[in-house]
């Protein structure tokens, strides 16, 4: 009898220990990672929506334009939601454009006090939101009217914060690389 000729039947396998020890392994890499990729979604969130808050003003200083219509962005810290409609009372029109956008849980966001001195009372009493919200009004030529914000902050807990602000010309928002404004928490 061949001894070689009976171990070209037999197949290679894994054994039981080495499965377990590549199980092993796997779990501590895992382990490890799990808080930076928990760090990693959470920042992911922050970011996501500043940037919708952004396209947001895009829009709106595109749709003040192309329609003629001051737009006003209202945001209504207190509930988490910001959104855009047309300014009431401008035009007999209903805006079915209107839209509107809640924060995620886990955010916030905050506007300066003191805002608003470009809008009057009659027409924030008519937003949708309500009447003390601050409000960011496009006029027709896609400017933005002296008195709205000059920055909005999105927040998840007390560090991790973005800061959209305004242009140095004035002309539109941007989301600020030289951190927080002054007068910023």
């Amino acid at each position: 009898m061949n001894l070689s000729a009976t171990n070209h039947g037999r197949t290679r396998a894994f054994t039981m220990i080495e499965l377990i020890l590549v199980m092993a392994l796997l779990s501590i890499v895992a382990a490890m990672a799990a808080p930076s990729l928990s760090n990693f979604f959470k920042g992911r969130a922050l970011d996501s929506e500043a940037r919708r808050f952004m396209t947001l003003t895009r829009y709106a200083q595109s749709r003040a334009v192309t329609e003629g219509v001051p737009m006003l962005l209202w945001v209504d810290a207190e509930e988490g939601t910001y959104g855009l409609e047309m300014e009431p009372g401008y035009d007999d029109r209903n805006d079915d454009k209107a839209v509107q956008y809640p924060l995620a849980k886990t955010l916030a966001i905050e506007v300066p006090a003191g805002a608003n001195q470009g809008v009057g009372q009659a027409q924030r009493a008519k937003l949708t939101g309500g009447a003390n919200l601050p409000i960011i009004r496009f006029q027709t030529d896609g400017f933005i009217t002296p008195g709205s914000p000059d920055w909005v902050i999105i927040k998840e807990g007390e560090n991790n914060k973005v800061a959209i602000v305004q242009s140095r010309n004035k002309l539109c928002y941007e989301i600020s690389t030289n951190g927080l404004p002054p007068g910023a928490k």
